[in-house]
């Protein structure tokens, strides 16, 4: 667990090393963390916007040989298709335990029931916001799935969220990534992405624990 904190503190130098060692197949190792960390539900610590950020700061950089136009179409692939094999896995599952007994007992028939009118109703939007969140962004697949949100919509708004992401992480790190103060301060921006990121759950987690309190 510490080496993957190291890691995305110090995304930076850790992928300038990948780059030495690995060279061309660095695209495929990427490629495979930003799919992983969606499409493996039990995975959602991975490193997402900073990574997306930091290699395109590296392929700004002629020094390390790197094109932005093949980071790009392969971490909206990635993307896409991590949170597809994500909500594949929430249908197999919810399909095949929903009729064990204690699967019913595991999981509140009543919270899912309200989990499926949530997505009827706010689908679009959690899905689309969900992909900037991290730790979150693993779980909407997987729950939206589960919740018999369709698919087809589910790819829609998943296309979307996607390209906006990729484009929003990549032409950060494209355009501002070498500045001078912000690779000094690498860590410091990863820590700025990754609580910039988290904000919005967080406001929204204060939000529901002020209305509990004001209704009880």
């Amino acid at each position: 667990m510490s080496y993957l904190i190291d890691f995305i503190l110090h995304i930076d130098s850790h992928l300038v090393s990948i780059v030495n060692t690995f060279g061309g197949s660095t695209y495929l190792i990427l490629f495979a963390i930003i799919f992983v960390e969606t499409g493996a539900v039990i995975l959602p610590f991975l490193p997402g916007d900073s990574l997306l950020f930091a290699a395109a700061a590296l392929a700004a950089n002629p020094t390390y040989g790197l094109h932005i136009w093949l980071f790009i179409p392969l971490f909206l692939v990635a993307a896409i298709g991590g949170d597809s094999l994500n909500y594949y896995l929430g249908r197999r599952t919810n399909a095949a335990l929903s009729g064990h007994s204690w699967f019913d007992r595991l999981i509140n028939q009543e919270r899912l029931a309200q989990s499926e009118r949530f997505f009827r109703k706010h689908g679009p939007i959690a899905i689309f916001l969900g992909r900037f969140l991290p730790i979150i962004r693993t779980f909407v697949p997987f729950v939206a799935a589960g919740s018999q949100f369709p698919y087809r919509r589910f790819l829609k708004y998943n296309i979307s969220a996607a390209i906006t992401w990729v484009a929003v992480c990549v032409g950060g790190g494209y355009f501002f990534g070498n500045i001078p103060f912000v690779k000094a301060h690498f860590s410091a921006v990863v820590l700025g992405i990754i609580v910039i990121s988290l904000l919005p759950a967080i406001i929204g987690w204060l939000r529901m624990t002020f209305q509990k309190r004001r209704v009880d």
